[in-house]
């Protein structure tokens, strides 16, 4: 592995406890403006003291975030699909490696669907994009996504995912939660980080699969909806990140929720 891709990765993941908070704002790139991210700049401004990196499109980079911030990114590079189209599946690349390059992304994010109709399309673009990164020192991060079918978040379908995503090229695979997730994670040769996924109901709920996700051997967390949805997300980012980073229990983080 190059230095620059090397340099890139150590701004994703912390060197010091091998893990990462990464805070995820590209759902609009398929759900428009979902709830609590109709203007994103005023959602995550509070976040970002707490945050490793964000992971977002080069829309929202260029016109909500400000250029003189000292944060690495996850930049979003897929795309073609919505929520409203006939498959959540039908993904292509649609930003260049120049323009990742260009805007100074740590990484490249693309989603796979396997066992879709676009299993082949979604990972012929993830084989591109990894020839691309290895020329470049770009980070790939693969998403196994599953579209609107939430039934597929078992350890079985989500070990193949991952493993798959490894075998072609990825440096960083972001997946979900799962029961034995540890399988998961000891089948996939790089850095598996969890995906928050759908709004939980409690907040406990997160946390615990925030810990849980660790203690199993997850190398940190990507979450959206389940933080700036929150009613305090300043203490649920906190309390997460001293999951990830300090070795907190669900219960020993739920503390930080009280304080708004």
């Amino acid at each position: 592995m190059d230095w620059g891709m090397k340099n890139r990765l150590s701004r994703l993941i912390k060197p010091k406890t091998g893990n990462a908070v990464w805070l995820a704002i590209d759902h609009g790139y398929f759900l428009g403006p979902v709830s609590k991210l109709e203007e994103p700049a005023k959602t995550i401004k509070p976040l970002i003291p707490y945050t490793d990196a964000l992971m977002l499109t080069r829309g929202i980079l260029r016109n909500c975030i400000d250029s003189d911030i000292d944060m690495p990114f996850l930049l979003r590079v897929s795309g073609g699909n919505s929520i409203v189209g006939p498959a959540l599946s039908n993904e292509t690349i649609q930003t260049s490696m120049e323009d990742a390059l260009r805007l100074n992304a740590s990484a490249v994010a693309f989603s796979i669907y396997i066992g879709t109709e676009h299993e082949n399309q979604t990972l012929s673009c993830l084989g591109a994009l990894v020839n691309e990164g290895q020329r470049y020192g770009m980070p790939v991060l693969a998403v196994t996504a599953v579209g609107k079918e939430l039934e597929k978040r078992d350890g079985r379908y989500l070990s193949l995912c991952c493993r798959i995503a490894a075998e072609l090229g990825a440096q960083v695979v972001k997946t979900y939660y799962c029961e034995n997730f540890e399988k998961v994670v000891k089948s996939c040769p790089v850095p598996v980080v969890v995906a928050g996924g759908p709004k939980l109901e409690t907040e406990m709920d997160v946390l615990n699969l925030a810990y849980n996700a660790i203690q199993s051997g997850a190398r940190g967390v990507d979450m959206g909806r389940n933080i700036w949805q929150s009613n305090n997300a300043v203490g649920m980012i906190k309390a997460v990140r001293s999951i990830v980073h300090e070795g907190a229990s669900a219960k020993e983080a739920s503390k930080l929720l009280k304080n708004k």
